[in-house]
């Protein structure tokens, strides 16, 4: 696959149930994956396997947004998910591809991330950084035991 490789390895205190659903779960999608500076809208997601996602996040400081969606390839519950993403401005061109891998450890769940075909124009030093904030939010959401 053309573009550039990243891959990211984390390991969050919590279920791989709660991790997979988050991934697919629009609301939840919404409130983590968008890194610092940014807010996210999902604007379709339909978590089967060949259904698609569009959603965009948007630069709080100066407005500006950038769209993009995809479609899902697989889906394992609670263990794997892979899906496609295509960013809408041609000026960031290619097909990336996301695999995501949980796995139950005695203190929580190994969380894998590898994304192929980010466009050369992004630095992977950016993609890094995002993706470390994103986990971050990710582990603050599912981590969480709120009692009602």
């Amino acid at each position: 696959m053309p573009g550039q490789t990243i891959h990211l390895h984390r390991v969050v205190r919590s279920t791989p149930e709660r991790i997979y659903r988050a991934f697919l779960d629009a609301d939840a999608l919404a409130k983590w994956l968008p890194p610092n500076g940014f807010t996210g809208k999902v604007h379709q997601l339909d978590a089967k396997v060949g259904g698609g996602y569009r959603m965009s996040f948007t630069n709080f400081s100066n407005g500006i947004s950038h769209s993009f969606g995809g479609e899902y390839l697989e889906l394992v519950p609670h263990e794997r998910i892979q899906y496609t993403g295509r960013f809408d401005d041609p000026g960031l061109p290619g097909m990336m591809q996301t695999t995501v891998s949980l796995r139950a450890v005695f203190c929580g769940t190994e969380l894998s991330v590898v994304q192929q075909g980010i466009p050369e124009v992004i630095p992977t030093e950016a993609c890094y950084l995002g993706w470390q904030e994103s986990l971050a939010l990710l582990a603050a959401l599912v981590e969480a035991e709120v009692r009602q």
